[in-house]
């Protein structure tokens, strides 16, 4: 084909791709109007030369749909995506929940996605501006420190890097004294809102994770790492309520028959749950002892009752004891 030719088969293609979809169909003298839009040509496109065209296409595997519509006239679509709308959606949603991410980022993910469907369904994919956004000034830091562990975690290299938290003057102060911390990466997750490192921390030879945005001075190191086989994601992140890292203890907790949901929704289908009369049941599962996994049981109220171990039982009088005195103070 010559050169005039290879053109109008990528514009028809391109054409097909953003106007039409399952529900937008475009007829052979439409896609001849469009054309001359783009080309500037005033010469019409014979109805043989792209019907031509869309032959050629369907023989590259650029699936085109034909539908007769009335007095015989044939509708032309491209329907085949390498996203259904619903998992765009998912996507779109995901990067608006993320409170970390700037309104303009948002809206540059979004504007790129949106280019993966045809414009008619890309008009209905929600905007930035719609919700209710934080800022965040260390999205920058993040966005660099997702990265670094990325590369880290396929290349198989440890990490160095420092760590800290903000004090009430809103001051970022470091851990161990500005100390640099050696980790082996394992896993790069999304959890309530933020991102973690999970890995293997030489300092106390045990697996750890650290919040990125808490993540300071990272370098990826020369020195290799064989991850451990023990170790399985679901499993720790399951164990870890709300991300805080403690010692891992079996426990049985009494639930009311109203927060099976709840629980099945945090432990999965596979939870070990028994009914022991019409109105609750026991969860039996290991979990990291923490102040997180205590806040999480006493978020149920009266619903939940923790049986075992006698230690955080304890632990759990005592947290309710201390909400007490707060506001016995009043």
């Amino acid at each position: 084909m010559e050169r005039g030719s290879n053109y109008r088969l990528l514009k028809i293609k391109e054409i097909l791709f953003t106007d039409t979809d399952d529900f937008n169909e475009v007829g052979i003298d439409e896609l001849s109007e469009k054309l001359r839009g783009i080309t500037g040509d005033p010469m019409t496109v014979d109805y043989r030369t792209i019907k031509r065209d869309l032959e050629i296409l369907d023989e590259l595997d650029f699936e085109i749909v034909r539908n007769k519509g009335k007095f015989g006239k044939i509708y032309y679509s491209h329907q085949a995506r390498l996203f259904e709308t619903y998992q765009l959606r998912l996507m779109v949603d995901a990067i608006l929940s993320a409170r970390f991410i700037t309104t303009n980022e948002k809206k540059k993910l979004i504007n790129k996605m949106k280019q993966l469907t045809s414009k008619h369904i890309g008009k209905t994919l929600p905007e930035p501006i719609m919700f209710g956004l934080t800022k965040n000034m260390d999205y920058e830091l993040v966005k660099l420190n997702i990265d670094c562990v990325h590369r880290a975690i396929s290349e198989g290299k440890a990490l160095t890097y420092k760590y800290g938290k903000y004090n009430v003057e809103k001051e970022f102060e470091f851990h161990r004294d500005g100390d640099r911390y050696y980790v082996e990466p394992y896993a790069l997750i999304w959890q309530n809102d933020f991102y973690y490192l999970i890995g293997y921390f030489a300092g106390t030879q045990e697996i750890r994770h650290y919040r990125l945005d808490r993540i300071r001075e990272i370098e990826i190191s020369e020195q290799t790492f064989v991850k451990n086989n023990d170790f399985h994601l679901q499993e720790y992140i399951n164990q870890s309520f709300h991300m805080f890292a403690g010692e891992e203890i079996w426990i049985k907790v009494q639930f009311h028959a109203d927060l099976v949901n709840v629980v099945l929704d945090r432990f999965g289908k596979e939870a070990d749950i028994k009914k022991i009369d019409g109105d609750h049941f026991v969860l039996t599962t290991k979990a990291k002892l923490s102040s997180g996994l205590i806040n999480w049981i006493l978020t149920w109220g009266n619903q939940a009752k923790v049986l075992s171990p006698d230690y955080l039982v304890d632990q759990v009088k005592e947290k309710i004891k201390q909400m007490q005195e707060v506001y016995a103070e009043q």
